[in-house]
């Protein structure tokens, strides 16, 4: 059987190359798709009570504005462990902004990975210490956790407790009590210095003012609806009766007018890809972007594996006569359908090797796409081989069940005459599988042309603020009291147009909000949530912002420290007309009055995945934030006097600078590595769908041969030719887009939700997507067509 086999293929070695590449094409996709997905759905899945942590997050809401966000009270943890026995520990962990400076004799470093947080953080999260003991190693005030990397860079070695460094200052000395494994990459959040939160106390509104990140470790049995219970019984109990003292509102009141304050939780496993709360520790995935990578994964090799059966079963076809021989000669219908069964098995399972072969040398390619690090061993994992081997066994026995059950089942006169339908109307089912095929082409090339568009907006779209030649400097708050001497001398240089010092710069997301009233008794249907900026008076000018009415801060006017700015969201929030001259309020225990001189134009905040939220900016001496306006050919230059500037007033933290344009492109590296990955894995699915296009109008031609031999022995013109091959086709092209259309503009839909600025969904994309598909479809027709037509007459009338 296997010497009859190979035969076959040598036969039809084109067939048979293009029917077993493009399955293994196929199955090799689908498998790198498998690795990401599976990659995405297993982060903190190595903690060992994963399925009972759960994240408290904050939902408020007061007069048109609120905010989600992962920082909740400080008392919210200890309260929740003293007051309900369900929760068996918790832990607070607050992010330390703008890193911390680290000192090892004349040694220097600056962590941006670094928090504070309670001695409970190795009670509920799993995070194996080197050396230390989890119970103790934050147990005392001064007390530091550090990863095995920070442990070896700091001191080249992981044996070093009770080693003594200084931070932010040579005042204050940490002893290490502990040494951290470097956490897996698949985690939410990722600590390499840890401080010790051990003896907090809250004093002023600890229930309304939010402080960090609150994990809770739930008994056994306990699900996400019970931990909701319990929050809304701490709302009842704590938070209410603040909010009624502070804000002056009675809860049933604040309900009426749909104002609250809730908190909810959020299983661990599902942080990764289905928040998206103010104050993330790092960007997380998108579940949707898992879904549409499923269903493309599903669509490719539902293509290649529809491929493999046309093809599998226009092959068996060209062996009607040899089927007929051989039941002539005594052969059994079973032993045909076992013989067809094993060929197509055999033909699956090569095609099965090739693919894992064909992984192997995409996996680097694949993981540069994507971002990640995979290795070859990932592809051996205990079930992917197995499903593989099974969806290659499924494959193989619908791809030679036509054969055995169908050609097998014909009398041998019939068989032997071959009448065998042909071309493309020879089956519904192939046509139906060939409009699939178009469908799912002419869907994932709306969808690629849909996501570029969408990235090119991002590129393009007007924010508000010019970001351009604007070099930053971040964490220098270091600079001390020398921060105005370092920005003089600084704006001095020749190139730089202009400076500003600030704690926010415009491509960062908001993390600081505060509530703003418009009377000075704090009501809590006065109170509106709005980002709190703080700024120098060159920030506007600066950055490009415009200004709609009134007038920016003055450096001559001392009376300016006690106005502030909004921007044009904030200013409609607040309902006032004219608002220049008004004044809003902040408290609300210490109320304090800020006169408005000015309204800025709205400018978008962060990544335009949001909508652009109400802010206060004030005047303020804030220096953890430098951005200059450079204009000059000499770049490199510049950037080397502005450090040594600031190294000659701060050799205490390196200097980190970044420009504002590249600062801004990062904040859309996700989308850009899906969107590149997408479009990548759509040219391969395209490339699998026209290798079996090519193969079948093979099939089509060759079956036709005859046929065409005798209209072109009768007059017809090779264009005849092409026209008889591609109408046939031309009304597939057709149907597909007709189908294809609604199915793509459902699915750009949906992607595009996920963006608060979007660009419009254009009829060309479609125009576009359909003609391409088209072309490409009736070029192969057509290639084949002609090639049939330019057949020598004789020569194949003879071999007839």
């Amino acid at each position: 059987m296997l010497k009859n086999y190979f035969r076959s293929l040598r036969k039809d070695l084109l067939f048979s190359a293009v029917n077993i590449f493009g399955l293994a094409l196929g199955l090799a996709v689908c498998l790198l798709i498998t690795l990401f997905v599976t990659d995405e759905l297993r982060y903190d899945s190595y903690h060992q009570h994963a399925a009972r942590i759960f994240r408290v997050v904050s939902d408020i809401h007061l007069n048109g504005n609120g905010i989600n966000s992962i920082i909740t009270p400080g008392p919210m943890g200890p309260t929740l462990v003293k007051d309900y026995p369900q929760i068996e520990a918790a832990v607070r962990i607050r992010r330390i902004q703008g890193g911390v400076l680290v000192k090892n004799g004349t040694n220097t470093w600056l962590e941006s990975n670094a928090v504070l947080a309670d001695p409970s953080l190795f009670q509920v999260f799993t995070l194996p210490l080197v050396a230390g003991n989890p119970q103790t190693a934050l147990a005392t005030p001064n007390s530091l956790v550090i990863s095995a990397s920070l442990s070896k860079k700091y001191f080249n070695s992981t044996h070093t407790l009770g080693r003594i460094l200084q931070l932010d200052d040579d005042t204050t000395s940490y002893a290490v009590t502990g040494i951290l494994e470097d956490m897996p990459a698949a985690s939410h959040f990722h600590l390499d210095l840890v401080k010790s939160l051990s003896g907090k106390i809250f004093h002023d509104n600890p229930w309304i003012n939010l402080y960090s990140a609150t994990y809770l470790l739930a008994r056994p049995g306990v699900n996400t609806a019970t931990v909701d219970g319990i929050l809304a019984g701490i709302v009842t109990k704590y938070v209410n009766p603040e909010v009624q003292q502070q804000l002056h509102d009675a809860p049933a009141d604040m309900t009426k007018k749909g104002n609250y304050f809730r908190y909810y939780s959020m299983p661990l496993r599902s942080i990764h890809l289905h928040s998206n709360a103010m104050g993330e520790f790092e960007p997380n995935g998108n579940i949707r972007y898992i879904y549409i990578f499923i269903a493309l994964a599903i669509l490719i090799l539902l293509v290649a594996c529809i491929n493999f059966m046309n093809l599998s079963t226009a092959r068996s076809a060209r062996r009607s006569k040899e089927v007929g021989v051989r039941k002539v000669l005594g052969s059994s219908r079973q032993k045909l359908i076992l013989q067809f069964l094993q060929e197509a098995i055999l033909t699956s399972g090569m095609a099965l090797v090739l693919a894992i072969g064909i992984a192997i040398l995409l996996l680097p390619w694949f993981s540069q796409l994507s971002g990640r690090s995979f290795s070859i061993s990932l592809l051996l994992n205990r079930w992917i081989i197995p499903a593989l081997l099974t969806v290659t066994l499924i494959v193989g026995l619908l791809a030679g069940s036509y054969p055995a059950f169908f050609l097998s089942a014909f009398q041998p006169i019939k068989v032997l005459k071959g009448n065998i339908a042909m071309g493309f109307k020879s089956s519904r089912l192939r046509n139906g599988l060939v409009i699939f095929q178009f469908v799912t082409a002419m869907v994932l090339v709306v969808v690629t042309l849909g996501i570029y568009n969408q990235l090119h907006y991002i590129r393009t779209k007007d924010l508000g603020y010019n970001r351009e030649q604007v070099l930053t400097i971040r964490q220098t708050k270091y600079l001390g009291t020398k921060a105005q001497t370092f920005k003089q001398m600084v704006e001095a240089l020749p190139g730089v147009t202009g400076g500003t010092m600030t704690g926010i710069l415009p491509n960062t997301a908001q993390i600081a909000t505060r509530g703003f009233f418009k009377d000075a008794s704090a009501r809590v249907n006065e109170t509106v949530l709005m980002g709190d900026w703080r700024i120098d008076a060159d920030y506007i000018p600066t950055l490009g912002i415009q200004m709609t009415t009134g007038r920016n801060f003055s450096p001559s006017l001392p009376t300016d420290s006690s106005c502030v700015l909004i921007n044009e969201t904030a200013a409609r929030l607040l309902g006032y007309p004219d608002p220049v001259g008004k004044f809003i309020y902040t408290g609300p225990s210490r109320v304090t009055p800020f006169r408005i001189l000015g309204v800025v134009k709205d400018f978008n905040e962060g990544s335009l995945h949001k909508t652009i939220e109400p802010i206060v900016f004030s005047l303020s001496s804030n220096s953890n934030a430098f951005a200059f306006r450079i204009r000059t050919e000499n770049v490199a230059g510049l950037i080397g006097d502005i450090e040594k500037y600031y190294h000659s007033l701060s050799n205490a933290s390196p200097f980190v600078y970044s420009f504002l344009d590249e600062d801004f492109t990062k904040l859309y590296t996700a989308d850009q590595r899906m969107g590149s990955l997408f479009i990548s894995l759509t040219v391969l699915s395209l490339i699998i769908a026209f290798l079996g296009l090519f193969g079948l109008v093979n099939y089509a031609a060759e079956q036709r041969a005859r046929e065409v031999v005798i209209r072109r022995v009768l007059g017809a013109d090779i264009h005849h030719v092409v026209l008889l091959f591609s109408k046939e086709l031309a009304g597939l092209l057709l149907l597909a887009a007709a189908v294809a259309c609604p199915l793509a503009w459902w699915g750009m839909y949906r992607w595009l939700e996920d963006f608060a600025y979007r660009t419009p969904i254009s009829i060309w994309i479609f125009v576009i997507a359909a003609s391409g598909v088209a072309a490409l479809g009736l070029l192969t027709v057509g290639l084949q067509a002609v090639r049939a037509a330019i057949i020598n007459p004789a020569g194949r009338l003879r071999t007839e």
